[in-house]
């Protein structure tokens, strides 16, 4: 097996289902990307993954102009069962929010949902993007699923509608809460993480998340972060301590 998977060349996300023999549509996205940037070919090997059905060995079939195809094999990887992890994050420049969706994906987490603060300095969140850097990161990085990505919403919204079951931890910057490792140790396996905009929250919105029950106001240590290494900081340390860390990397 990890003989055969070191020939494989690339690693693609397609939306229909895998089975043994089946035809994948490839769009002309994917052939460019196999064709002119891989110089593969017919006949040549790929993975397959659409977030359901596994990774699946595939051959490339045909690579036309406009689309291709490829069949599939044989499962190389089942699906593998998940923590469910969500970041809500209030959205940031534009190439700092691609690194956010990339990162988070990297990361394990399998939800993105933008939240429009009080101070939220951007207008216009362009959801297909975050999806399509999603998408590229969990190609690259070997996992066999895409974080669901959502439409924009005030954080009054999200938290209205938010599950009471789910923990959701709040990265505090004003410097009175507990560090996240020991606020770990007392939170539930559900749970989410939730980051402010450049320039925090606003005093409002700080008193009114701490007085939710499923919300844990944690810190991140000493010094002020940006929003989105506040995020990955976040992620990291949770993955390390509760989360998925503790194995092997699968095969």
């Amino acid at each position: 097996m990890e003989q055969e998977n070191s020939h494989i060349a690339a690693r693609l996300f397609v939306s229909a289902p895998l089975a043994a023999n089946a035809v994948v549509p490839l769009d002309s996205d994917q052939v460019h990307y196999l064709r002119s940037v891989l110089r593969l070919e017919p006949g040549d090997q790929l993975a397959l993954f659409n977030g359901f059905d596994g990774e699946w060995l595939a051959t490339i079939e045909t690579l036309g102009k406009r689309a291709g195809a490829a069949r599939a094999v044989r499962q190389s990887r089942p699906q593998p069962v998940e923590r469910d992890l969500w970041l809500l994050f209030a959205p940031i420049k534009r190439a700092r929010i691609d690194l956010i969706a990339e990162k988070a994906t990297e990361l394990g987490v399998t939800r993105l949902v933008p939240v429009m603060t009080e101070r939220t300095n951007v207008a216009r969140v362009s959801t297909d993007r975050l999806r399509a850097t999603a998408r590229e990161a969990a190609e690259q990085t070997e996992r066999v699923s895409v974080p669901v990505v959502d439409e924009p919403q005030r954080l009054g919204q999200a938290l209205a509608a938010f599950p009471a079951d789910r923990r959701l931890l709040l990265c505090d910057e004003s410097g009175t809460a507990p560090p996240i490792a020991s606020a770990l140790g007392q939170t539930p396996s559900v749970l989410a993480v939730l980051i402010g905009p450049e320039g925090g929250f606003a005093p409002g919105e700080l008193d009114g998340l701490r007085k939710l029950p499923f919300v844990t106001p944690v810190g991140l240590g000493p010094r002020i972060l940006r929003a989105d290494t506040a995020a990955f900081s976040a992620l990291a340390v949770l993955q390390a301590l509760v989360g998925d860390w503790d194995g092997d990397r699968p095969r």
